[in-house]
């Protein structure tokens, strides 16, 4: 008798947070598209969201229940934008871990046994989990290859163990032209003895890395080579760049009862290019801050819609009122894509996190790179040095890390939206825009190495 052949079976488990949720939604809806079942686990909170953005009946989710006996975080949180602040969020991380036996349990009941897990690199418990029944794990990390390179050549090589200050440059051996210093990193990692809950919880993860079958990269080969190919040459585990994910999906841009939709089809017929801002759901950016960006963007003379939170604006008396002629202040959440691939948006203010310079890039709107946390200010130097989409706002002391003052705010972006450089990237960002598509497209390389990393997890061989 012959085998009988059972279809592969993929296993999601994304982390509880906006941003690390959606690429994985996005590359479920890529493995459906070649014939995989698919099955996401996630906590009863965060499934609507899930199903809604999905919209899609045949892949399964399964609901774990969020651990109520977490400590240090609060009661009946689920998702990292409802912690009051991100001081919780590697405690919050850690609870994850009381979610194990539950999703163990689970796996051993699915009728079509898993052929694989892919999970968020902060859930590197699930490492055991695929251990235990014999399956590979892949883990997901949202960062560029050239950030995931530039962290862990920072452990390995310590250039900057020879600096005296934060601002001290330094490079690496294998990278010589790129000039880095400390406050390129996020703290504390760019610290000489980095110590502390951060730091704990990298080396955790860092430990199911090494155990991993591979990183699911959300890039593309031709963004950044020769750091892909240094990589899986010299670091590892290997690396699978299987994006821009975020063209899984073709951003819809025909519903018109929205305001800033509206908004910006009149800017359109009014030939008024247009400024899209926004700084993502996790940074916090202090009153003083947002109040010099809001003072630079009105004496910018540029049109402009900012996305933001309701409780920025409270710190900015009359300013609606000021730009209302050539702005929109919208305060709750819009489709990013959707405002990226309008045609009148002709410039980015970012704060860098990486989904957002790719949704730019693939929509082939240049980046304003104004980074705050994590490793934004790393992905601002690939933007403005590496792959040269985008220009920087610099602080006004001279570090890369700092308070930005209004009149650079708006220097800069007149800059991008009527000087020579702006014009120099937005024709980079054109062809790269070009390389995104043809990567996703059969045959491309993202497509492709989806296809061997199909065939890998299907090989079984751990």
């Amino acid at each position: 008798m012959g085998e009988t052949l059972v279809s592969p079976h993929f296993i999601i488990f994304p982390f509880m947070s906006h941003g690390h949720t959606i690429p994985l939604l996005h590359l479920a809806t890529l493995l459906r598209h070649r014939f995989i079942a698919v099955t996401i686990f996630t906590t009863p909170v965060n499934a609507p969201s899930i199903r809604d953005f999905l919209r899609d009946a045949s892949i399964s989710i399964i609901e774990l229940p969020f651990p109520k006996d977490a400590h240090d975080i609060p009661p009946d949180v689920e998702n990292t934008e409802k912690l009051p602040s991100m001081s919780y969020f590697y405690p919050f991380a850690r609870a994850t871990k009381l979610m194990q036996p539950l999703f163990e349990q689970a796996l051993s009941a699915l009728q079509n046994p898993p052929t694989c897990i892919i999970s968020d690199a902060f859930l590197g418990w699930t490492q055991q989990s695929a251990q235990k029944i014999g399956i590979p794990r892949y883990f997901f990390f949202g960062m560029s290859v050239f950030a995931t390179t530039m962290y862990q050549l920072l452990g390995i090589e310590r250039p900057h163990a020879e600096t005296i200050s934060l601002e001290e440059s330094f490079t690496f051996s294998s990278f010589p032209w790129l000039k880095l210093t400390r406050n390129d990193f996020e703290p504390p990692f760019g610290d000489l003895e980095p110590k502390g809950p951060a730091v704990e919880f990298m080396m955790e993860q860092g430990i199911s890395f090494s155990k991993s079958r591979g990183m699911i990269t959300n890039s593309f080969y031709e963004l950044e080579p020769r750091f892909a190919d240094y990589f899986n040459k010299h670091l590892g585990p290997k690396s699978w760049c299987v994006g821009p994910l975020c063209l899984a999906k073709r951003a819809m841009i025909s519903q018109t009862d929205d305001t800033w939709m509206q908004w910006l089809n009149n800017k359109l017929t009014e030939e008024q290019p247009v400024l899209y801002v926004a700084f993502g759901t996790q940074a916090e950016v202090s009153a003083e801050q947002i109040q010099e960006i809001a003072k630079g963007l009105e004496s910018s003379n540029t049109c402009f819609i900012w996305v933001t939170r309701q409780n920025a604006m409270e710190h900015l008396q009359g300013f609606e009122n000021r730009v209302k002629n050539r702005a929109l202040i919208v305060k709750e959440w819009v489709d990013q894509n959707a405002v990226l691939n309008h045609k009148s948006i002709k410039g980015f203010l970012s704060h860098c996190g990486w989904n957002s310079v790719l949704e730019s890039i693939c929509a082939k709107v240049p980046i304003l790179a104004l980074p705050f946390m994590a490793e934004q200010h790393l992905n601002a130097r690939m933007v403005t040095g590496e792959i040269g989409v985008g220009l920087r706002i610099m602080p006004r002391n001279g570090s890369v890390r700092g308070f930005v003052g209004a009149e650079e705010v708006e220097k800069m972006v007149r800059e991008l939206m009527e000087g020579e450089k702006g014009e120099m990237v937005r024709k980079k960002v054109k062809e790269l825009g070009q390389n995104a598509e043809e990567a996703m497209k059969e045959g491309g390389s993202s497509w492709s190495t989806l296809d061997l990393l199909i065939h890998d997890a299907c090989a079984r061989k751990l």
